[in-house]
């Protein structure tokens, strides 16, 4: 019964929660930056390039054939486009975290730089019935 209660207290811990929210938009914004380059972004790019498509971009190791049996085999290559692609995916992610941990650190330096309240004012007759109070208790 202890190791159960123990997870339960684990698992619902604040922290553990923030992380699992964390992970599952993380991974939804990763396919929302691969939309972004492999449909918006890249397309006009290889257009400026010539009309190629980055997945296009590839040395080939080995030709692809068809064996003596019928079964065909693929080729064998470095599909740098495709890497270039996730360069570029990584690199729109990285900006993205990277600018809003800054708007988050410049909210925190507002927040800490915000002046405290001066000290509530005492009136003087506070401050001279508090004096009698002391002069009486003496």
């Amino acid at each position: 019964m202890g190791l159960i209660k123990e997870f339960k207290d684990f698992a619902v811990r604040g922290n553990v929660v923030d992380l699992a929210v964390a992970v599952i938009l993380g991974g939804a914004f990763g396919k929302v930056v691969s939309s972004f380059v492999n449909d918006i972004l890249m397309p006009p790019l290889g257009l400026l390039l010539g009309g190629v498509d980055f997945k296009d971009f590839r040395v080939v190791l080995k030709e692809g054939y068809v064996d003596p049996a019928g079964t065909e085999i693929a080729p064998v290559a470095i599909n740098y486009g495709n890497f270039i692609q996730f360069v570029v995916d990584f690199t729109l992610v990285a900006l993205a975290v990277f600018m809003i941990v800054k708007l988050i650190n410049n909210l925190k330096k507002k927040e800490a730089a915000a002046p405290t309240p001066p000290p509530p004012t005492v009136n003087k007759t506070e401050v001279l019935l508090e004096e009698i109070r002391d002069l009486l208790k003496k």
